[in-house]
Formats: structure tokens, C-alpha cells, sequence
């Protein structure tokens, strides 16, 4: 069996996701607990409503806490005070000027897990963030993605904290 995937996440996600379980296996189960105890009060399960919206929720939280122990229990973190800024690796922001459309843009690099491009988080393993990987400032960057060839000046690579 081959070995499973590292999970690559920024310390500041690994405290999100850390957190995340505690609560869902402290706090979050009592309460649904609770509620089913409740539910059953009420006598015939068969009709009953709160029963079954409790066990439904039992059973979300219960799929969310083995999936955050999957994810935490094959990790690997990147402290982003110790990432070279010399070029672009998982865990720093660049700011990019995308020479196709004629703007600046920015991103972060993070493993698959973190991604999130509303919040301008990229995946290293994306079409962008793969071609992006282990390039330095001033450099030009061609990537083939589904709408085309994009090209991409770097135009800083950073530390996000740094601006906070």
C-alpha cells in the first residue's frame, strides 16, 4: 500500500483545524446529546422531528471530526516566518501582475487542504500555484490553464503576516 498524501498546512490552519475538533469533540457532542436525550423524552421516535434532526446532526458532526482527524493525522507544517522568500514556495504570498488581463493580483501558497480562492489562497498543486513554484521576483511565468495561457510577471514574494 502506497504511502497516503502529506496534508501541507500553514501553522495558522493546523491551529484552525486543531481548534475545530476540540470543539466538535468537547463542546459540540455533549450538546447533540443532549438534544437527542431530549428528543427521546418526548416519547414515540417513530414521528418524532427534534429526533431525527438530532441524529442527523449527530451523524455531520460525527463525519466532520473523522474528517478533520484524517487531515491532522498525516500533516505536515509550514511555519511561514521560516519560508524562504527567495522564491516561491508553499507558504508565502506573491503579488503578481497578470499580463494577460493587465492587473495586479495577489495570492498565497498553500497545500491542497487550505486552498481557497475566495480568501486568495491557491493550491501548490494547482495549474497557477505548480507553475508559480520556485520562481523568484521579476521572473515571468507562462501557465496553461483551462481558458488559456496565462502569463504572469512576479512582482514580490512576501510574507502575508508581514502585512498584518
Amino acid at each position: 500500500m502506497s504511502e497516503s498524501k502529506k496534508n501541507i498546512l500553514t501553522s495558522e490552519s493546523l491551529k484552525a483545524y486543531e481548534d475545530e475538533l476540540s470543539y466538535l469533540r468537547e463542546v459540540k457532542r455533549h450538546e447533540i446529546a443532549q438534544k437527542i436525550k431530549e428528543a427521546r423524552e418526548q416519547g414515540d421516535l417513530s414521528e418524532n422531528a427534534e429526533y431525527d434532526a438530532a441524529k442527523d446532526e449527530q451523524r455531520d458532526n460525527e463525519a466532520r471530526i473523522e474528517e478533520l482527524e484524517k487531515i491532522l493525522k498525516n500533516v505536515e507544517v509550514i511555519y511561514e516566518d521560516e519560508v524562504d522568500l527567495e522564491t516561491i514556495n508553499i507558504g508565502c504570498s506573491v503579488r503578481l501582475m497578470d499580463n494577460t488581463y493587465n492587473e495586479e493580483i495577489e495570492f498565497k501558497i498553500v497545500g491542497s487542504t487550505e486552498a481557497d480562492s475566495l480568501l486568495g489562497k491557491i493550491s501548490n498543486e494547482s495549474p497557477v500555484g505548480a507553475a508559480l513554484l520556485g520562481h523568484k521576483t521579476g521572473d515571468t511565468v507562462k501557465v496553461e490553464t483551462q481558458a488559456g495561457e496565462i502569463v504572469y510577471k512576479v512582482l514580490e514574494i512576501h510574507n502575508r503576516k508581514d502585512d498584518e
